[in-house]
């Protein structure tokens, strides 16, 4: 009867609800595809560079450079789309690498594969070859470390020391900035030092930054001041990145 009102009405919002957490990723219907989804494409906004477009992704800049046909010194465009995702044609390539490796065995069959296997999955990617012995660092801050690095993928991708808002920052080795800007969410204002071909440093949550990109700092420069910028206490978050890969910074540090 038109009078009486439909009590299916809030089943069927229930169901629509339902129905659309479980439709593509960062839905609350599949944390794990959320956690760790990103998109093909970034594009580039007011003060990004290939360096923290690499850095927020996850990647070797030098990778994305090579996606993108970006060639030294790097320079990328306002509004331009950055390829933030191997290409097709480079995952092909990576797979005709494991089959060479997998067909130049010599004994058995099994046992060629599984070597072919092994060494693909050691084999560094050739814009991840270290260019040399990695740089000497010293420690970015004196205060104590109050968060460690957790290198499952799921923790945190640096260590955590505390201080006092205004303590000094210090760059822990001789290098370019890449980047200093607060663009990259939950890192505050951020300095990305460039050491060598494959190693790179961050200091987050700074008070003021005292380097601007394009500078060239020594070991020990103080390039900002500890605060709690993106953070709920002050400190500063010190990460390395070997390849695009975070590292735990304590195994390139002199013990305290």
């Amino acid at each position: 009867m038109s009078g009486w009102p439909d009590h299916r009405f809030p089943v069927r919002i229930l169901f629509l609800t339902l129905l659309l957490a479980g439709c593509g990723p960062g839905f609350v219907g599949d944390r794990t595809q959320q956690l760790h989804w990103h998109p093909r494409y970034h594009t580039v906004t007011e003060g990004d560079t290939l360096y923290s477009i690499a850095w927020r992704y996850g990647y070797n800049y030098k990778t994305v450079a090579e996606w993108n046909d970006i060639g030294p010194p790097y320079t990328i465009e306002l509004g331009e789309r950055i390829r933030v995702a191997p290409p097709a044609e480079f995952g092909a390539r990576k797979a005709q690498a494991r089959a060479r490796g997998e067909s130049g065995g010599g004994s058995s069959g099994a046992a060629s594969a599984a070597g072919g296997a092994s060494s693909a999955a050691s084999a560094p990617d050739p814009a991840r070859t270290p260019a040399g012995p990695p740089p000497e660092f010293v420690w970015p801050a004196d205060g104590e470390v109050v968060r460690e690095f957790r290198g499952d993928g799921n923790g945190k991708k640096g260590i955590a020391i505390a201080g006092e808002a205004g303590d000094p920052v210090r760059s822990a080795a001789a290098g370019r900035v890449v980047y200093a800007g607060s663009g990259l969410i939950g890192y505050g204002r951020l300095i990305i030092v460039k050491h060598d071909r494959d190693y790179l440093s961050a200091y987050a949550h700074n008070r003021r930054l005292l380097a601007a990109e394009g500078d060239r700092v020594e070991k020990g420069d103080e390039i900002a001041e500890m605060g709690d910028t993106g953070a709920d206490r002050v400190m500063l978050h010190f990460e390395i990145r070997e390849g695009g890969q975070p590292v735990d910074p304590r195994g390139h540090l002199p013990a305290q």
